[in-house]
């Protein structure tokens, strides 16, 4: 019997474990993928830009240390608009902080996560296990998983959803979800400019969407381009020198020139908001419960949130000696998150 059961060991799902793994609680993390702890940066490796919020979660739950050598410090933001005079400069300075935010490889973070998970005695991992179904109960949650190709029945309190945009657990609640695609795709890509700018974040309004510049170690950017459906597959498609043209006639000349574009991959961006994420017994966070535009950055930093309320209510609630599954327990998360 576990008193929580988190589904999907990603980056959300991992952090949440991590951050209950002393509460007293004995907690399960089920994983569908098997994890490579091991794993080496690339040129053009993910990236997320992380807030300084998020920083001090990740730091409160004893991760940052291990991802703070690999994260590039966003200390000032350069906003324009493509065609139209005015820009707005945001200083860290001005608000009394070390950074922003940070710019930090997905790698990092999973690799910190994992690094805690192996140290943790509090955390049950099973990876690769696949969750086949869920039935909930006024005292518990029975989670039907199938591991090592034999199916086994797990018994708990409370089932944390964590299992992304494509959310099974979601699916098979079918709770009331507003779904809208945005009519673009972003351009995901790499590329080292001749004039860097350590330490600055540049996002570009245009008349196809926004583009975003954010600074990496080793003086590359990492480019999220936003563009409409209509012209992602040309515009992915193009060969290295037409891109760091339609690059450079984008973006200007506030980095020099551009060289070494990483190859081009794309993402179809849509809104998946959960209006009701709080169920007797289960709860959706991250992007199980939100996926949004990339836009403002705050996909993985409100997840992040997520995990910071819910792992206070749970403590809470493990200190008291209260069921952590109860519409009492999860009032108190609602309230955080509402």
């Amino acid at each position: 019997m576990y008193d929580l059961v988190i589904v999907g060991g990603g980056l959300i799902g991992g952090s949440l474990a991590c951050t209950l793994a002393t509460s007293g609680q004995r907690v399960a993390l089920v994983e569908a993928a098997e994890t490579d702890a091991a794993s080496r940066g690339s040129y053009d490796e993910r990236v997320i830009a992380l807030s300084w919020g998020s920083r001090r979660i990740l730091d409160a739950v004893g991760l940052w240390a291990a991802i703070a050598p690999e994260a590039e410090p966003i200390r000032r933001v350069h906003i324009s608009d493509r065609g139209h005079f005015g820009l707005a400069r945001l200083d860290h300075a001005e608000l009394g902080v070390e950074a922003l935010g940070y710019v930090t490889p997905a790698r990092a973070i999973a690799r910190s996560i994992q690094a805690a998970l192996a140290r943790a005695s509090g955390v049950d991992l099973l990876c690769p296990a696949q969750v086949l179904d869920h039935r909930v109960s006024p005292d518990g949650v029975e989670i039907e998983v199938l591991q090592d190709g034999a199916p086994r029945m797990l018994h708990s309190r409370l089932l944390i959803a964590a299992d992304g945009g494509e959310s099974a657990v979601r699916r098979r609640l079918s709770l009331d979800t507003e779904e809208r695609a945005y009519a673009q795709s972003a351009i995901i890509s790499t590329v080292t400019p001749d004039r860097p700018r350590p330490g600055v974040a540049f996002e570009r309004f245009t008349n196809s969407g926004p583009l975003a510049l954010l600074p990496m170690t080793e003086g590359r950017y990492s480019v999220v381009w936003t563009c409409r459906d209509e012209e992602t597959e040309s515009l992915a498609g193009l060969s290295d020198a037409d891109f760091l043209a339609r690059l450079q006639d984008r973006f200007g000349y506030r980095l020099g020139r551009f060289s070494r574009p990483a190859p081009r991959r794309s993402f179809p961006l849509r809104l998946v908001l959960t209006r009701n994420p709080v169920q007797p017994r289960v709860v959706l966070i991250g992007n199980a419960a939100h996926t949004l535009h990339p836009v403002a950055g705050q996909g993985f930093n409100l997840g992040l949130r997520d995990v910071a309320a819910l792992a206070d209510v749970l403590a809470t609630s493990a200190a008291q000696g209260t069921d952590p599954g109860s519409a009492e327990t999860l009032d108190g998360y609602l309230r955080w998150r509402g």
